[in-house]
């Protein structure tokens, strides 16, 4: 017998509404058709599906095997078939994000908290994994969504800016540049800077701030844990250049100072990146105004820093 999806929704209504009438229309077909479905599927199967001496109409023992199939895989199928529209309505979907180079998600955490409360239906994570591969994992489907400073030039990948943000020198209380206003590139030089290991093209403090300066520091250390790179510098160990929204949840460490790079202090703009197949995915267009609302309301006004070491 070549069962089909429509052969077990017959079994299942026949049974359920005890008859071809009340069946028929469930199915939305009428009782003639369905009558010829029935002896169709018992010519297939070379069987009697149903008992007709009885009333209300009952299934044989072969029918039997066949409703116990149906109960067993239409939920599934009908599960898959409602996942399948949702994702059609933008109603379903997956919101994987990467950050690249930064370790910290800080200002994103209250924009996950009411995402999840309005896409219940999208599932969501935080691939802290990727964050030195973001942007080739959002190209193999492993992110859709990278939080970016260097938009490319890739083919099916579209960025959206989100707001700008301001890389800060981090120093140890005491060093010789914490009463400074802000930071120029010479005073660098003679710095062992604590950074990512992230190609020197992906970090603002080496493609902003000292390469076209000519500048090259002391030293240089590859951490990739944040809050080990802010643990070195509070040591001694080094200086560093974190975006603010990671010197900002330092605020009150004694052990810290930062100022801006430069005068002006620079500023640098932060992207979504994601597949340009996924960019008018409602799901995805809000998770990105509630990633920019959650920065606008983390950081109100102009940026403030901790004030330097008397």
């Amino acid at each position: 017998m070549h069962l089909e999806l429509r052969h077990l929704r017959t079994i299942r209504a026949i049974h359920d509404m005890g008859g071809l009438a009340r069946a028929a229309e469930v199915l939305n077909i009428t009782q003639s058709a369905l009558s010829h479905q029935v002896r169709t599927m018992e010519e297939q199967a070379g069987t009697a599906l149903f008992l007709r001496q009885v009333k209300p109409m009952r299934l044989s023992p072969a029918g039997l095997r066949l409703l116990a199939l149906a109960r067993q895989i239409l939920p599934m199928v009908e599960a898959a078939e409602a996942e399948i529209a949702g994702v059609e309505a933008g109603r379903v979907g997956r919101m994987h994000i990467a950050m690249e180079c930064h370790a910290c998600f800080a200002w994103l955490l209250p924009a996950l908290d009411r995402f999840r409360h309005a896409w219940p239906d999208v599932d969501i994570d935080i691939r802290a994994g990727l964050a030195f591969t973001a942007l080739p994992a959002l190209v193999r489907g492993e992110a859709d969504l990278v939080i970016s400073s260097d938009p490319e030039d890739m083919p099916g990948v579209v960025f959206q800016p989100l707001f700008d943000y301001r890389p800060l020198l981090v120093v140890p209380s005491g060093h010789r540049l914490a009463g400074r206003p802000f930071a120029a590139p010479p005073d660098l030089a003679a710095e062992t800077l604590v950074h990512y290991p992230m190609d020197r093209a992906r970090l603002d403090v080496f493609s902003h701030f000292l390469d076209p300066a000519g500048v090259r520091p002391r030293g240089l250390r590859e951490i990739e844990l944040t809050d080990v790179i802010l643990l070195l510098v509070a040591s001694g160990r080094g200086v560093a250049v974190l975006p603010d929204w990671v010197v900002m949840r330092e605020a009150g460490n004694p052990d810290l100072v930062t100022m801006p790079l430069g005068d002006p202090a620079l500023t640098r703009p932060l992207y979504a990146a994601v597949r340009d197949g996924d960019q008018n995915a409602p799901y995805v267009r809000d998770m990105l105004r509630l990633a920019r609302e959650s920065r606008a309301a983390q950081f109100t006004g102009p940026l403030s820093f901790p004030a330097p070491a008397p």
